[in-house]
């Protein structure tokens, strides 16, 4: 009884805040819609260390790097046409398993520019807490 009350507590008071800031549910969506946008400007304009996060369409699923730490690499394709490479540290977070071409992933991790469309790259937790943490989200599981 007492945890159901906890619960019903907790919920009370975030549909509570949602009433009073109905911008952080709008806000969110907008991230989302604008991180396309955001990926093609950083390219355009040659960026480089911008948090994003979105979700785009595998294109291709490259072999790994062994070299330094190891890396799950692939190739998104976001909505505006646009292909990042996603350089997964796979000795800091579990690989992604059955990934395969046309899967959607949904990210969040720093960009930064190159010549090609650019780098996905912090998709993980640091270990020594000076970065922002990122991740990586395949058919409902969280990579991180």
């Amino acid at each position: 009884m007492k945890n159901l009350l906890i619960a019903f507590l907790v919920v009370a008071g975030i549909f509570g805040y949602l009433q009073n800031n109905p911008d952080t549910v709008s806000s969110f969506a907008e991230e989302t819609v604008q991180s396309d946008q955001t990926l093609a400007d950083a390219y355009k304009n040659q960026l480089s260390g911008i948090q994003v996060h979105g979700s785009a369409e595998v294109s291709h699923i490259l072999r790994d790097d062994n070299k330094g730490s190891r890396h799950q690499r692939f190739i998104l394709r976001l909505p505006s046409g646009q292909t990042v490479l996603v350089a997964h540290n796979i000795d800091l977070a579990p690989r992604i398993s059955n990934l395969n071409k046309g899967d959607r992933v949904q990210y969040f991790g720093q960009y930064e520019w190159n010549a090609k469309g650019g780098v996905l790259h912090w998709t993980h937790h640091d270990p020594k807490g000076r970065h922002v943490g990122g991740w990586l989200k395949h058919e409902g599981q969280t990579y991180q």
